[in-house]
């Protein structure tokens, strides 16, 4: 995936600083999703004075943003007959909730983080579970995911493209531990 970004130059005039494949393609596993990290930064607001490329020297991934930060990824999400058995052959640690292999849980990626994210679906077709629900997102459609508890389920024979923005944010109930 092609990643540009601009910037400043000495002047203060605008140039683009980068144009190259984005730097970070990670899949934990076969089968698993594949996460390309686009951009990250650790503060609100963002410093837009800072030349360097901002993935350098950032942790391996990880779902949420750093404190105060914020990230920019596209994940592809491989359909979930491929996706749920390499989770199911191992008892993946991938899988975000345990209670899948206790056979509580309707789908093994459901998580929450202390974010605000914002999905939109770039190709193909994915389902948005809640706990209590679930609604089908297809090619231009948006979701607004506010901290909830959620999973993602591709149930095509297509791989799902989706871009995230998550944003640091005050989880509902209380205040986050640094």
């Amino acid at each position: 995936m092609r990643r540009v970004v601009t910037g400043h130059d000495v002047h203060g005039r605008s140039v683009f600083m980068i144009d190259d494949p984005a730097p970070q393609g990670i899949s934990r596993k076969p089968g698993t999703p594949q996460v390309t990290e686009l951009w990250v930064t650790a503060e609100a607001p963002a410093d837009n004075s800072r030349s360097a490329d901002a993935l350098v020297g950032i942790p391996a991934f990880r779902i949420p943003p750093p404190a105060h930060g914020s990230i920019f990824r596209v994940v592809d999400y491989p359909p979930d007959r491929i996706r749920l058995a390499a989770l199911a052959a191992d008892a993946s640690p991938d899988a975000h909730d345990p209670a899948l292999y206790l056979g509580k849980s309707r789908h093994p990626g459901f998580h929450k983080t202390a974010t605000i994210d914002y999905a939109i679906v770039l190709s193909g077709e994915i389902w948005a579970l809640m706990d209590e629900g679930e609604v089908l997102l297809k090619t231009g459609d948006v979701l607004v995911q506010r901290g909830t508890n959620h999973a993602w389920s591709n149930r095509t024979d297509q791989t799902a493209r989706v871009a995230f923005v998550l944003i640091d944010a005050i989880p509902v109930g209380g205040a986050k531990n640094e």
